[in-house]
């Protein structure tokens, strides 16, 4: 069974995969005129814009439901892996595919604003909407609501809960099933509170999380600021395969920075499209910019945190190409993944390492569990409209339960391969659909500079603009709007 699943990882992130990836980022960033640099301040005005109603939730909560999906194990284990089976290389192309993933996330996102609908008294949006909306084809539709199901409620809850439990057992020796079960107990009292308390205690953790880890990191890079230069010039110098070390495994360093960069910020993979979708803003487009930010948070800062200080202290094992031989051991006997991370402040500082890097994985990973769940929902909504989908969200609140409760206790290696095709399957299809659809987004984004370059705080009229079955703008915003400007 291990091989088989294996192999498929072997198909759906083969070279051409990861290169379809880079392109497809670079080709919407030409098309956007590299907004990620150009609206860099809109995106950081916009999260703290627009505030929250009965459907939606504010642009800021959208912001931290997204991020509590992007900041998780990937952060900490996968950017560990990244640079032990790519070398430090491996972190270059991390913030390449961040940068110009970015656009990839500004497009899906500003879709699932666009064809967004209020079902059942709140708003829903994500690819399996855009897709049957904006192609026309309910079966693409249906298949990558079905994918991320299997992905979001089996495949990929298990790699976090399994990160959680790895850090607890290495630091505090609990048992995994024991952090299993806790963590089961703590996940249940959230979703079953619904998506507005999965909100609430996103836009509070997150924030938190994030800043407390990046801290920790700026303190060793500190502490270690004579190897700034050495440390940025092997980064550069493995990424082009310039370093006489790591010059060998240069097509591993791109492979593996591009998979766990995706892995780590999901642009393009659609996570972040439906947390979007559930904002409540007066154009698509603002939304989009807010969720292509939390790309650079993602990556930019808090993978960065992680690889800054593996690298600043040599705390880190590298393979060759064929993934046994080791290039370079400095971690004797220590396995990649958090454990890099442990070392490398336990380096800085004695008896914190261990135990700081299991309590942040805890949260790290239990958020993005919880995002997990909010787009399992939404996709459950998806395919049971018009009929009683109470059964079915229930059926999926056990079934997470019970993939999170496993993942803590299987091991590892598998884990991680389960989590790359549930990815995997995503990616293929809301690639193909970012694509195909790419002119609404691109007719929003024109507006919105327009509207700007008036002095106008923009708002979305599709109707004017010849978009299509965006329903939610052509009848319910506007209905909204009136019954504001009345009272």
């Amino acid at each position: 069974m291990e091989g088989f699943i294996n192999s498929l990882v072997g198909v759906l992130w083969s070279a051409p995969v990861i290169y379809i990836c880079l392109g497809i980022g670079l080709i919407f960033s030409i098309l956007t005129r590299f907004l990620q640099v150009r609206h860099l301040k809109d995106m950081i005005k916009l999260m703290f814009h627009g505030k929250s109603s009965d459907a939606g939730v504010s642009s800021f909560q959208a912001l931290a439901i997204a991020l509590s999906g992007r900041v998780g194990t990937g952060n900490i284990a996968g950017t560990a892996t990244a640079i032990a089976m790519g070398g430090p290389g491996a972190v270059f192309w991390m913030w390449t595919i961040a940068f110009i993933g970015a656009s990839s996330a500004f497009i899906e996102s500003t879709l699932a604003q666009i064809y967004k609908v209020k079902q059942g008294g709140v708003y829903r949006g994500g690819p399996a909407y855009y897709i049957e909306k904006g192609i026309g084809k309910k079966w693409f539709a249906v298949l990558f609501s079905l994918s991320a199901l299997l992905a979001m409620s089996i495949l990929m809850p298990g790699i976090q809960s399994n990160s959680i439990a790895a850090g607890m057992k290495n630091a505090f020796n609990v048992d995994e099933a024991i952090t299993g079960g806790v963590i089961v107990l703590l996940l249940a009292g959230i979703i079953f509170g619904g998506v507005k308390r999965i909100a609430t205690v996103a836009q509070y953790v997150v924030p938190f999380m994030a800043f407390g880890y990046i801290l920790v990191s700026l303190i060793i890079v500190g502490m270690n600021i004579g190897e700034l230069p050495s440390v940025f010039s092997l980064i550069f110098k493995s990424a082009f395969a310039a370093d006489s070390m790591f010059g060998g495994i240069v097509g591993s360093a791109i492979a593996w920075g591009v998979k766990r960069g995706i892995y780590s910020n999901e642009a393009g993979q659609g996570t972040g499209a439906h947390a979007a979708a559930a904002a409540e803003v007066s154009h698509p487009v603002k939304q989009g910019l807010v969720q292509a930010f939390s790309v650079y948070i993602d990556t930019l800062f808090v993978c960065s945190a992680t690889a800054f200080m593996i690298l600043f202290t040599n705390s880190f094992n590298t393979f060759g190409s064929d993934g046994k031989t080791l290039l370079v051991e400095n971690l004797k006997g220590v396995e990649a993944g958090p454990a890099f991370t442990q070392a490398a402040i336990e380096t800085a500082i004695p008896g914190f390492g261990a135990g700081f890097v299991a309590i942040s994985l805890f949260f790290f990973a239990f958020t993005t569990i919880m995002s997990y769940y909010y787009i399992a929902e939404t996709n459950i909504a998806y395919l049971t409209r018009g009929r009683d989908g109470r059964l079915p969200v229930f059926l999926l609140k056990i079934v997470i339960l019970g993939a999170t409760f496993y993942g803590a206790v299987k091991a590892a290696n598998l884990a991680w391969a389960l989590g790359d095709v549930g990815l995997g399957l995503m990616v293929w299809i809301n690639l193909i659909a970012i694509v195909l659809l790419a002119k609404p987004a691109l007719i929003a984004l024109k507006d919105y500079e327009d509207q700007k370059k008036r002095g106008l705080d923009p708002v979305f009229n599709s109707t004017k603009l010849g978009i299509k079955n965006a329903e939610y703008w052509e009848t319910e915003y506007s209905v909204e709007n009136s019954k504001k400007e009345v009272s």
